[in-house]
C-alpha cells in the first residue's frame, strides 16, 4: 500500500509543481485574459483552483479553510457573474499558501491515514464505500488540477 500512496502523492506534488511553473511564467496581463472566447479567464481559474484546494483542508480533516470567501466567488458562481474577485497578487499568494499547507499536512500522514474517510462521508456510508477516503480525494483533485492546467496553457 505504501507504494500506491507514494505514487498518488508524487503525482499530486508534480502536478502542483507544474501549475506553479506555469503560473509563474504567465504575466498578470495573460492571466486577465479568457483562455478562449466565451470561456473562463486565467484569474478565475487561479481563484477556482485555490478555492478547491483550500476546501481540501477541512475535507481531509486537517484544518478550517483559510479563504472561505472564495467559495461564493469561484465555486458557486461562474466567471463574469459580477462577483468581486480578489486582486491577482492576493490570489497568487493564496495559491502558494494553500498548497504549502496541504503539503505540510500530506507529509505528516502515514500511508494508513490516507485510507481513512474524508469529512464529507458518514461512517455508515464509508463502511459501505471505503473508497471514499482521503487518498481518493487527492486523486480526483489531481485530475481536476490537470484539466485546468490544460486550459491555462492556452494563455501562453
Amino acid at each position: 500500500m505504501d507504494i500506491v500512496v507514494k505514487i498518488i502523492l508524487d503525482n499530486w506534488f508534480n502536478t502542483v509543481n507544474q501549475a506553479d511553473k506555469l503560473l509563474d511564467s504567465l504575466s498578470d496581463e495573460q492571466l486577465m485574459k479568457d483562455v478562449a472566447p466565451g470561456r473562463n479567464s486565467g484569474i478565475y481559474l487561479l481563484g477556482h483552483l485555490t478555492a478547491v484546494h483550500d476546501h481540501m483542508l477541512p475535507l481531509l480533516g486537517f484544518e478550517e479553510r483559510e479563504y472561505p470567501g472564495f467559495l461564493d466567488v469561484f465555486i458557486k458562481n461562474p466567471d463574469k457573474s459580477g462577483q468581486q474577485m480578489p486582486s491577482l497578487s492576493s490570489l497568487r499568494a493564496a495559491w502558494s499558501t494553500t498548497n504549502a499547507k496541504l503539503e505540510k499536512h500530506f507529509r505528516s500522514l502515514e500511508p494508513a491515514d490516507w485510507l481513512m474517510k474524508h469529512t464529507s462521508v458518514s461512517a455508515e456510508d464509508f463502511a459501505k464505500e471505503p473508497h471514499r477516503n482521503r487518498l481518493n480525494v487527492v486523486l480526483s483533485r489531481t485530475t481536476h488540477l490537470s484539466n485546468h492546467l490544460g486550459q491555462l496553457l492556452l494563455l501562453k
